[in-house]
């Protein structure tokens, strides 16, 4: 039998053979001798439906373009002059510049007649603005800055300190927007805005909502992109489930993440078109989770998961993919032979409830409306103790965004939201929970979409070791 400390020296050596690295991961064995899983799990996918994976790896500047123009023109309608995006959200939706936020300033302006990029940015980040979509600009050396201290030109001295909140509202000044009716992609604090009357000589007001409503209603871009997202996940969650069946006990739940991560950070990268410079290979992340026993049995557990896989246990393989951006999260609920009758009712009603959940999510209705057909069946089924939060969150760039399926949000449903599928159960004192997710998104018409094609059913989660 091969034990765990086999499976640790292929796993955590960083091996690039059969074991971990993409496709080769079908045949032959480790250094150590383990083999690799068979890869029974695949012919238990559902079937393809019509959306099909996008070819490419982030969404093309054109169409970055093109939500700008749409953006400009909402606000033009509204008599407004420009746009100042100050969300990192905000500014890689519309603009395409992936970039980091600290507690540098790091904005973009955009004037609505002319919708062309006024940065202002730290000296860091010079060579990512201007080999971009760059327009004008003003940059300042870093935080905090001092007046006229630029090394990068030979220009070291200690300066004033400056405020660049003051400095950017100059700059729109001398670019020639006092007096223009402005808008901020954030409701700003009294003394931000006593600043923008004082330099520009009139309040600006809030678009929070308007960029927010273009982001959660997600174009035929961003599902094909997220669905490809989705079929190297469907193969990292199906490689995980191998590993389980195959090597069991001998593991834990530390193993199936590590080595489950490290396929598919292969997996996905050998896709990826790029060469080590900017602007490709942006907005990638892989990441598989996995806790067993007590752990599962808390929705947002706090302690470190290294525990060693054990018969009649709850177990979960959770994670989260995205490629340019674009996909969002992919759980499913194990139960580990021999299971309770208790621990097989829960494991129903929680399965029972993302069905609930995706006939339900119709356009036309509201988020509140579906939170509470999937709570008033857990509700009727007995599973009031077990209930800790709301069935699911819309799904963004970001990760969390509104709307949430919550009962106190009425937002109704329309095409393009995505959400995920959480409508998770745990008993604590019991010592196990079922929680899943993948992301669901709303149609024109008919149930939502599921954007895996991972099955819920009792052939891949309820297994024997």
């Amino acid at each position: 039998m091969v034990k765990r400390r086999d499976f640790l020296g292929a796993a955590g050596a960083g091996v690039t053979g059969s074991l971990l690295a993409g496709s080769r991961a079908a045949v032959g064995q480790t250094g150590t001798g383990l083999a690799a899983p068979s890869g029974g799990s695949a012919s238990l996918f559902l079937p393809e439906d019509d959306l099909q994976p996008a070819t490419y790896d982030r969404l093309p500047l054109e169409w970055n373009k093109a939500r700008v123009a749409s953006l400009t023109e909402k606000l033009r309608e509204e008599g407004i002059d420009g746009i100042l995006l100050t969300d990192r959200w905000n500014i890689i939706y519309f603009t395409g510049l992936w970039h980091s936020t600290t507690e540098r300033l790091f904005y973009v302006f955009f004037p609505t007649r002319k919708p062309e990029p006024i940065w202002f940015y730290p000296s860091l980040d010079r060579d990512l603005v201007t080999s971009w979509w760059y327009g004008d600009g003003d940059m300042y050396f870093d935080w905090h800055h001092a007046k006229g201290a630029f090394p990068e030109q030979e220009k070291v001295q200690m300066g004033a300190k400056v405020d660049l909140w003051e400095r950017t509202l100059k700059g729109l000044k001398r670019r020639g927007y006092a007096g223009k009716k402005l808008a901020v992609d954030r409701e700003l604090t009294p003394s931000a805005q006593k600043e923008v009357v004082r330099i520009l000589g009139g309040e600006t007001s809030s678009s929070a909502q308007t960029c927010l409503d273009m982001r959660i209603r997600k174009t035929d871009e961003e599902q094909a992109l997220w669905r490809r997202a989705y079929i190297i996940f469907n193969k990292v969650h199906a490689y995980a489930r191998d590993l389980l069946l195959e090597h069991g006990t001998d593991l834990t739940d530390f193993d199936i993440a590590s080595a489950a991560t490290r396929y598919g950070t292969d997996l996905i990268m050998e896709g990826i078109r790029r060469d080590g410079r900017p602007h490709s290979a942006v907005g990638i992340r892989m990441g598989v989770s996995c806790r067993v026993g007590p752990g599962t049995g808390f929705p947002h557990p706090n302690q470190f998961h290294h525990n060693p896989v054990r018969q009649g246990q709850a177990l979960q393989i959770a994670g989260g993919i995205r490629i340019g951006g674009c996909g969002g999260e992919l759980y499913r609920a194990f139960l580990i032979h021999p299971w309770t009758d208790h621990m097989k009712k829960v494991w129903t009603i929680s399965r029972d409830c993302t069905q609930i959940q995706k006939e339900e999510s119709i356009a036309g209705v509201t988020c509140s409306t579906v939170a509470y057909k999937i709570h008033k069946y857990q509700v009727e089924n007995g599973m009031a103790p077990y209930i800790y939060h709301r069935p699911g969150h819309g799904e963004g760039t970001e990760g969390h965004q509104a709307p949430y399926l919550a009962l106190g949000d009425h937002t109704m449903l329309e095409p393009g939201m995505a959400f995920s599928v959480e409508p998770g159960l745990y008993d604590p004192e019991n010592g196990f929970g079922v929680n899943w997710s993948d992301d669901y998104f709303i149609r024109p018409q008919g149930p939502a979409r599921q954007m895996s094609r991972l099955p819920w059913s009792e052939d891949w989660c309820l297994v024997k070791l």
